[in-house]
């Protein structure tokens, strides 16, 4: 049995993205499972699930049936449970500069975090940051900063290459980038270093298949697109004659149709198309049968 991750609603969820991005991004075996988060009844559902005293997502449910909330004490049990993975730094120094911005990220920025919650549809157009969001902005600056004196890797990645400050440290990436926040050159490259990241791009294209009753933090300003990578062109359509006959993620025969960069593709469920169809490039399978048909 794999560990079981209860998440909710991936367009807002920054601490369910840490969460799965723990996983994802490291390759750890995983049973995702999703809760509604704006029901009202959140912690009776996570009771259901034989979750108490959990009250918040994520949370965790171990192979040996041991239940752990806190996504920082997710990071230590998993970097305890698969030691082979790399999920902190091999460097002594590195180790201890990422458990500290890790640390940090877990208890601080509330005026980043309250002004900007994360969102993923858009970018707000003439959002103005107060000053305690902008202190907050030079204190993750001098942070990266200092990351950098402590790392014994390049890379784009807080630590050069990716370790658990990135799972951490992706939702500030989404907030940078869905309020058009004014950053210094260090923290626009992460942003942009992120929002292409194949696993936060998987996460988005999911997000996008969410449907709400209501936007919790819509605001009124002009919305902007979302400034991460353009995805190919693409569009449901109800006919054609598709490339595969089976789901190219669960091998099931195919029901649902898109059009992606001129190619009909099929898939097994609404879900697998739509998440496609927001961003082909995001899933290896999907292009892995394109590249085939060229």
């Amino acid at each position: 049995m794999p560990h079981e991750l209860f998440i909710a609603a991936r367009t807002y969820s920054s601490w369910s993205l840490r969460g799965w991005l723990m996983f994802e991004t490291f390759g750890l075996p995983v049973k995702s499972r999703m809760v509604d988060l704006y029901g009202g009844n959140l912690q009776a559902q996570l009771e259901g699930h034989g979750l108490a005293p959990a009250r918040l997502v994520p949370v965790l449910r171990t192979p040996e049936g041991h239940v752990l909330g806190e996504t920082l004490a997710m990071a230590e049990h998993l970097a305890e449970y698969f030691p082979e993975a790399g999920l902190w730094p091999a460097d002594p120094g590195a180790r201890i500069a990422a458990r500290w911005l890790v640390s940090e990220m877990h208890a601080g920025f509330t005026a980043l975090r309250g002004a900007c919650p994360m969102q993923l549809l858009c970018q707000y157009q003439g959002f103005e940051p107060s000053e305690a969001v902008l202190a907050d902005l030079a204190r993750l600056d001098q942070l990266f900063a200092y990351a950098e004196t402590q790392r014994s890797a390049e890379g784009p990645w807080i630590m050069g290459t990716w370790s658990l400050a990135d799972c951490f440290y992706a939702p500030v990436a989404a907030r940078i980038a869905g309020y058009g926040l004014p950053v210094s050159p260090r923290l626009a490259a992460y942003a942009q270093a992120m929002l292409a990241h194949p696993a936060f791009r998987r996460w988005r294209a999911l997000a996008l298949t969410e449907t709400f009753a209501h936007d919790p933090y819509a605001m009124d300003l002009p919305r902007g697109s979302w400034p991460g990578p353009t995805p190919l062109p693409a569009r449901a359509v109800s006919e054609g004659a598709p490339i595969n006959q089976t789901c190219p993620y669960s091998s099931k025969p195919v029901t649902d149709l898109a059009e992606i960069d001129g190619r009909i593709i099929g898939y097994c469920n609404p879900t697998c198309r739509d998440k496609s169809v927001n961003d082909a490039e995001a899933w290896p399978a999907t292009m892995a049968l394109l590249s085939a048909a060229h």
